[in-house]
C-alpha cells in the first residue's frame, strides 16, 4: 500500500507527513466555517475571495516580492519569501472581503436596505472578483516585461496562484496551516452566539441588539483567512469545496446543531484524507481528488437523507 510506504519510509516520510498535518488543518477549518457559508447563502464567496488573490499577487510581483529565491537559497529564505508573498495576498484578500461586506447591507442598517441582500451580495463578490484579477494580470503582465538581472528568479504563471499542492508542503507550511485553524476555530468558537444567530435569523438578531455588521465582517475576514491558507496548500479549487461541501453534508444529514457540526466535521476530515489517500495510491493531484471525495461523501449524505425520508414515508 503506498499510502502506508509513504507515510513510514524514512526517506519519504519527512515529504508526506506535513501534507496529512496541513490537510487535517484545513478540514477542520473549513468545517465550522463551511456551516455558516451555507446558512447565509455565501457559497461563491469563496471564488471571489480567492480570486482576489490575483491583485495582491501582482502588488507582490510589483515590489519584487514573488515568493520564490534563487537556487542555492537557505530553507530559511525561501520561508520567509513565501511568508511574505502570502502576507501581500492575504492582505489584499481580506481588503476584498471587507469590501464585499460594506457593499452588502444587513439587517441593522434597515429592513429595506437590508431586502435583496443576497443579491446583492453575488453582485459584490462578483465585482471585487473581476476586478481584482483584472488589476492582478495587468501587473503581473507589466513585471514580466521587465529586464530581470541574472540569477534572479522570475515570477510563478497565474497557475501558482489558482492551484497549489497539499503534498510536499513543508513542516513550516503545515505549522502556519496549524495556527491560523486554531485561530479561525478559536474565534468562531468566542463568536458562536452571535454568529449562529445572525446566520439563523439576521432581522431578529439585529432587533436583539447583536451588532451584525461586526458580526457579518468578522466571517467576511475569517473566510478571506481560512481561503488564503488553503489556496497556498491546495488551489482554488479546493478552498471552495472546503467552505461548502462539508457545511452542505452537515446540514444534510442533522437538523441539530451538534449532529451537524459533528457531521460537518466527519465529511471535512473524510474527504480531505480520502482524497489524500486515492492522490498517493493512483497518483493523481491531490487537490482535485480530496474535491472528488467531498463531492463523493455529499452524494452519500444525500442518498443517506433520500432514503431516511422514503422509508419514513413507507413506514
Amino acid at each position: 500500500m503506498k499510502t502506508w510506504d509513504y507515510l513510514t519510509d524514512p526517506a519519504l516520510a519527512p515529504i508526506y507527513r506535513p501534507s496529512v498535518v496541513a490537510g487535517l488543518a484545513v478540514a477542520l477549518m473549513g468545517a465550522p466555517l463551511a456551516i455558516l457559508v451555507v446558512l447565509k447563502r455565501l457559497a461563491f464567496i469563496g471564488q471571489g475571495v480567492s480570486h482576489a488573490a490575483f491583485g495582491g499577487a501582482g502588488i507582490a510581483y510589483a515590489l519584487g516580492i514573488t515568493g520564490v529565491v534563487a537556487a542555492g537559497a537557505t530553507a530559511g529564505e525561501a520561508a520567509g519569501a513565501r511568508l511574505a508573498f502570502t502576507g501581500i495576498v492575504l492582505a489584499f484578500c481580506i481588503a476584498s472581503a471587507i469590501g464585499i461586506g460594506r457593499m452588502t447591507p444587513g439587517a441593522e442598517r434597515g429592513p429595506s436596505r437590508a431586502s435583496g441582500s443576497a443579491a446583492r451580495a453575488d453582485t459584490a463578490i462578483a465585482v471585487v472578483l473581476v476586478a481584482s484579477m483584472a488589476f492582478g494580470f495587468l501587473l503581473v503582465n507589466v513585471v514580466a516585461r521587465r529586464t530581470r538581472a541574472p540569477g534572479q528568479p522570475a515570477p510563478p504563471g497565474v497557475e501558482t496562484v489558482l492551484f497549489g499542492s497539499v503534498v510536499g508542503v513543508s513542516w513550516v507550511d503545515a505549522a502556519v496551516g496549524v495556527a491560523v485553524a486554531l485561530v479561525v476555530v478559536g474565534t468562531l468558537w468566542w463568536m458562536r452566539r452571535p454568529l449562529l444567530f445572525w446566520a439563523l435569523d439576521e432581522t431578529s438578531a439585529a432587533a436583539f441588539g447583536v451588532r451584525t455588521e461586526r458580526v457579518k465582517m468578522v466571517l467576511l475576514v475569517l473566510n478571506a483567512l481560512a481561503i488564503v491558507t488553503i489556496m497556498r496548500l491546495a488551489g482554488v479549487l479546493l478552498a471552495t469545496a472546503l467552505l461548502v461541501l462539508p457545511g452542505a453534508t452537515g446540514l444534510r444529514l442533522s437538523d441539530r446543531l451538534s449532529g451537524v457540526m459533528a457531521w460537518s466535521l466527519a465529511a471535512g476530515v473524510v474527504g480531505v484524507m480520502g482524497g489524500l489517500v486515492l492522490s498517493f495510491e493512483a497518483d493523481l493531484s491531490p487537490g482535485p481528488s480530496i474535491v472528488l471525495a467531498l463531492v463523493g461523501v455529499y452524494g452519500v449524505a444525500c442518498g443517506v437523507r433520500g432514503g431516511t425520508r422514503r422509508a419514513m414515508r413507507a413506514g
